[in-house]
């Protein structure tokens, strides 16, 4: 069995045999702006790798990508592009349900980071919520 993961309500599931490709964080503002987030943790599989349950919702978020996410809770889920990746699937990390199921191994796009990514390792640390400990 490999890596399982899906979207918050359910509706969309997935499940990835091996290894990814790559682990990366991406800094890109289009990925920022269509996560939400600082940055995106991208997991690349062979498309012959991943099955998908259930029915994504598209959206081309550029000429020749496409973005996936469930168009019920709006979980953001997949990153398709031909060109860049062919015969590819890039999930979203945080999507997958074992949160340590692939680190990392590099930050990519970082010429589109926010000037404040330099100091994040210097920012206070908290096991939870401050003063919900």
């Amino acid at each position: 069995m490999g890596q399982t993961g899906g979207c918050r309500c359910g509706a969309v599931r997935f499940e990835a045999e091996g290894a990814p490709e790559h682990s990366t964080l991406c800094w890109c503002t289009e990925c920022r702006r269509s996560a939400g987030a600082p940055v995106v943790l991208w997991t690349l599989f062979g498309r012959d790798q991943v099955r998908i349950t259930g029915a994504p919702t598209s959206y081309e978020s550029s000429p020749g990508t496409t973005r996936q996410f469930c168009g019920t809770c709006g979980t953001g889920l997949f990153y398709l592009n031909e060109e860049i990746f062919p015969g590819k699937i890039d999930i979203q990390g945080a999507a997958f349900d074992a949160a340590d199921a692939f680190a990392p191994a590099a930050h990519i796009q970082v010429a589109d980071a926010p000037g404040w990514r330099a100091g994040m390792a210097d920012l206070p640390h908290f096991p939870r919520y401050p003063g919900m400990e």
